[in-house]
């Protein structure tokens, strides 16, 4: 892979939680130790706010604790100090006000924070917050170009595919795009 084609992936600690040894048979499990291998084998890196790292810690599996390990000998773990971009938080926490919602964007707020200040790529397995997000990316425009692919919807998404090709910034992968439900 070419230097230019190396993406800095910000990777939900849920992806670290479900990934599995090379003998589990829980699909999700394979598919998320499948695309962390692969991730690892195209040469990308994963982003790690101190909060990422934290949950991260909180939640890996082996497999994933392994696979950090070896990112870190490898040089491909960018760690990060992200900047408080209250504005942006305040303009997505205002699109609603139910509280459920919020919760949820707020958890999960310190995802979009690292991707606004690497590649705008995100990785992980919350399609309730996904689809939160896509929402709120029609009025807060600074989201709306965000990359978000989940590991486990193989067959819609391809996200192996996709990261051999480059981790490519496709806009029918965008938030903006992403079918609201």
């Amino acid at each position: 892979m070419r230097k230019r084609d190396v993406k800095r992936l910000v990777i939900d600690a849920d992806v670290a939680q479900s990934s599995g040894s090379d003998t589990a048979t829980d699909i999700r499990a394979v598919n998320c130790r499948d695309f962390l291998k692969a991730v690892r084998e195209q040469d990308h890196k994963v982003v790690m706010t101190e909060k990422i790292s934290d949950e991260w810690k909180r939640h890996q599996s082996r497999f994933a604790r392994r696979w950090r390990l070896s990112m870190d000998a490898r040089k491909k773990v960018e760690r990060i100090n992200t900047q408080s971009r209250d504005d942006i938080q305040d303009k997505i926490m205002n699109t609603t006000d139910n509280e459920n919602e919020i919760e949820n964007m707020q958890k999960d707020y310190h995802l979009i924070q690292a991707a606004l200040e690497t590649d705008k790529t995100i990785i992980s397995l919350d399609e309730t917050v996904r689809t939160l997000f896509a929402q709120v990316s029609q009025q807060v425009n600074e989201i709306r170009h965000i990359i978000w692919v989940n590991p486990d919807r193989t067959e819609e998404e391809q996200p192996i595919d996709w990261l051999k090709n480059g981790a490519l910034s496709e806009p029918h992968r965008q938030l903006s795009v992403y079918p609201a439900q």
